[in-house]
């Protein structure tokens, strides 16, 4: 699995892209400790696009649900784009779909962090 980091805004909003298979092991911890630095950093809106990856088991899942909790705790938000069906499937089947905030584009994701900042000030 590969992961790519972009920043927007000085780390306002990070978007992690995750390519390959998510299935624990080092490919996993290659995402959290990129995402924990970022969280590190002061990160707080982070949007995880899966669009390139291929298959996830329940040790992928595990992380996505731990990174979820670090930022929860730390008052961030999580989001989810770009999810394959596949993904989507076992995340609907798990009912974790309800737990994340899933959105179809990395543009919807970005527009959501944008329109609740808007609600916010």
């Amino acid at each position: 699995m590969a992961v790519r980091v972009m920043t927007m805004n000085n780390l306002d909003i990070a978007i992690v892209s995750v390519r390959g298979s998510l299935v624990g092991g080092e490919e996993s911890d290659e995402l959290k400790l990129t995402v924990a630095d970022l969280f590190e950093q002061g990160n707080r809106k982070l949007i995880i696009d899966l669009s390139g990856a291929t298959y996830c088991n329940s040790l992928g899942i595990g992380t996505l649900v731990g990174l979820h909790t670090m930022y929860t705790r730390g008052m961030g938000q999580i989001k989810l784009c770009e999810m394959g069906k596949g993904i989507q499937n076992l995340f609907v089947i798990t009912k974790l779909i309800s737990v994340f905030d899933v959105e179809d584009s990395r543009d919807e994701a970005i527009a959501s962090f944008r329109t609740r900042e808007s609600v916010h000030h």
